[in-house]
């Protein structure tokens, strides 16, 4: 199974919080792929809202994605994607 790690920088004003954090949510759990946020220390389930609520990632936090599974770079696509938004 392909796994991809890649460090993103949170763009949105708001940082991963409520809404931002909802939508990264309601991305991930698209894929079959294991999804892994990591800020620092801490390491999450992408799938948990509570988890990347947790975080507190603000805006131009530094965050590793860890992407593991058959559809491991459509998903980090998408998700990077979402992070480079400045909205």
């Amino acid at each position: 199974m392909p796994k991809i790690e890649k460090e993103l920088v949170v763009m949105n004003p708001q940082g991963l919080h409520a809404r931002p954090a909802a939508i990264f949510v309601q991305i991930a759990s698209k894929y079959d792929s294991a999804i892994t946020v990591q800020k620092g220390n801490e390491k999450v389930n992408g799938k948990s809202i509570m988890g990347i609520l947790m975080l507190g990632a603000q805006q131009k936090s530094k965050i590793i994605l860890v992407v593991e599974g058959d559809d491991a770079e459509v998903a980090l696509n998408e998700l990077a994607e979402f992070l480079s938004k400045n909205e």
